[in-house]
């Protein structure tokens, strides 16, 4: 294999806690230790309520061992609740790859997160996340089960020492119970397909309402880690598919596409063949690795007939036979609780022809591959419910545009610039003539190039961009609306093939977290580094 995809593909795969603003003397060049690793993602808004604490994870984890336990819900801070918080510390300490893990609850995926890569003298790190969503699950016996895949030897010595918590704040006062689900449902009797994962939910008979989270992670070091640099087959490169870097994962229910979306371009803390720019700073969402979710509402009618249905998962573009892909998925189900049985029908169903077009050239050299695809999808289901009749519209519309550009048999550099967008609209018309719409707007983009010098020295420029516009309105009225940004760039360099002693590495990164919501609520956080060492953490907004 060529160079520089055999680098990207040598990664093995949370949230720092808020530190003061400071500017710190860098050193001149990364050493054998470098701060703890953090994010400027806001902490998790907590409640001033009663409150407790479970440890549901306790382990070091060293290799492929999955931790398993049960959990009780406390005693003490009996539900409902207001908000439940998950909590991850870990501390590592040696050499190590990045690795990826995700954490099972009574059969559901609650968390997904990498890890960051440690120093000689030992890093600790930790990530917060709010599991409210996940409450119905919570509030019984459940077991656990927790996995961060490791290996333990002579040369990677590094054991990952993981504390997972669950702090639950009580409902009460001014603080009410959670709106949640009634119900959270692991898939029954799931099984890999190729690339896709198939099962089945069966669903109460009064569901009127009903939701899929999808943890879509493209991992494991091989070409599906990195689909981004992907080409077609009759393209010269390292990385081939049959039909080049689109991905797309879409959703199924008895074999009827029910939601599509476009994966994140996710980067773990060994990627871009430079691990020297993630030390401090992860990428977007590397810590805590959010799903993809599908409003399935439309379906509802023909599943709550008491059978097993099915619901698959696929992610499309990957070549056959190729692994990579992991994709956990379970349901959220609203109840009709004044209901013994909820009852219509999909009504409409308009799948788009999807675009895919990839086109390859030389330009002054340079290999040039230049893709665009995309895909729409609109789906509408009427309900019978004990509130009325109730109509759910879902429309949604993917694409992707990218610029893949590598000189040589060596393709040395290698760069990409890419951009992917994701939309979707719910429109539920219930008690009314005036609809209430839920608009999600996410945009990703991706430009990095990855060099080699004649004197053998790498060097990685990367900048990631996470963004989203979220709003909910019930004419005239804005019910909700969020804006999110989430911003990485950075450029790390070091003498490639030599041991660790002799890189002599240097590098800067900077991320920026941007959250805005109703009434001029703010929150700007920009964290930068040099060589390993914060230089300036500040919060924006006053």
């Amino acid at each position: 294999m060529n160079r520089l995809p055999a680098l990207l593909m040598a990664t093995g795969l949370a949230l720092g806690a808020m530190s003061s603003a400071r500017a710190a003397e860098p050193p001149p060049e990364f050493g054998t230790d470098w701060d703890d690793p953090r994010t400027a993602a806001p902490a998790v808004e907590k409640p001033a309520t009663t409150s407790c604490t479970v440890k549901i994870v306790d382990e070091k984890f060293d290799d492929f061992t999955p931790y398993t336990s049960t959990f009780t819900p406390p005693a003490d801070c009996p539900g409902p609740w207001n908000k439940v918080v998950l909590r991850m510390e870990g501390k590592v300490q040696g050499v190590q790859y990045d690795r990826l893990g995700h954490l099972e609850v009574g059969g559901v995926t609650i968390f997904k997160t990498s890890t960051p890569e440690p120093s000689r003298d030992g890093i600790t790190w930790s990530v917060e996340k709010d599991v409210t969503a996940y409450a119905p699950l919570l509030s019984r016996p459940q077991p656990i089960w927790m996995l961060i895949g490791n290996v333990v030897n002579e040369t990677y010595t590094g054991v990952l020492d993981v504390q997972v918590y669950l702090t639950f704040y009580q409902a009460k006062g001014r603080y009410k119970p959670a709106d949640t689900a009634s119900d959270v449902l692991p898939l029954a009797n799931p099984r890999r397909e190729g690339s896709a994962l198939v099962g089945e939910v069966t669903v109460p008979a009064n569901t009127e309402r009903l939701v899929a989270e999808v943890y879509a992670t493209g991992s494991g070091g091989g070409c599906e880690e990195f689909w981004y640099f992907t080409v077609p087959t009759v393209v010269p490169y390292s990385c081939p598919a049959d039909s080049g870097p689109y991905r797309e994962v879409r959703i199924e229910v008895d074999g009827k596409v029910a939601g599509i979306a476009m994966p994140f371009p996710h980067v773990y803390t060994g990627g871009w063949s430079n691990p020297f720019l993630w030390y401090v700073l992860p990428a977007p969402r590397a810590f805590d690795i959010r799903p993809i979710r599908y409003d399935l509402t439309p379906f509802v009618g023909g599943l709550t007939d008491g059978q097993p249905h099915q619901l698959a998962v696929r992610v499309l573009g990957v070549p056959e036979g190729r692994p990579g892909w992991d994709l956990p998925t379970h349901v959220f189900v609203w109840r009709d609780a004044r209901s013994k049985r909820v009852t219509g029908e999909l009504t409409e169903h308009r799948l788009g022809a999807q675009t895919n077009d990839s086109t390859h050239a030389l330009v002054d050299g340079w290999n040039q591959l230049d893709t665009r695809g995309g895909h729409r999808l609109r789906v509408s289901g009427f309900l019978w419910t004990s509130h009325g009749p109730v109509v759910t519209t879902v429309e949604q519309s993917v694409s992707n545009e990218s610029m893949h550009r590598w000189l040589g048999e060596q393709e040395n550099p290698d760069a990409l610039t890419a951009t992917w967008s994701d939309s979707s609209t719910v429109t539920v018309f219930d008690r009314g003539l005036i609809p209430t719409v839920s608009r999600s707007d996410k945009r990703f983009t991706l430009d990095g190039r990855i060099s080699v010098s004649p004197e053998n020295r790498l060097t990685t420029t990367i900048s990631l961009h996470d963004e989203e516009d979220a709003r909910t309105t019930r004419w005239p009225l804005t019910l909700e609306h969020r804006a999110l940004s989430d911003l990485y760039t950075g450029e790390a360099a070091y003498n490639y093939g030599v041991p660790r002693a002799q890189r002599n590495a240097v590098g800067t990164s900077t991320q920026r977290y941007r959250l805005t919501g109703e009434r001029g609520a703010c929150y700007d956080r920009s964290i930068s580094t040099r060589n390993g060492t914060v230089t300036e953490d500040v919060q924006h907004c006053d």
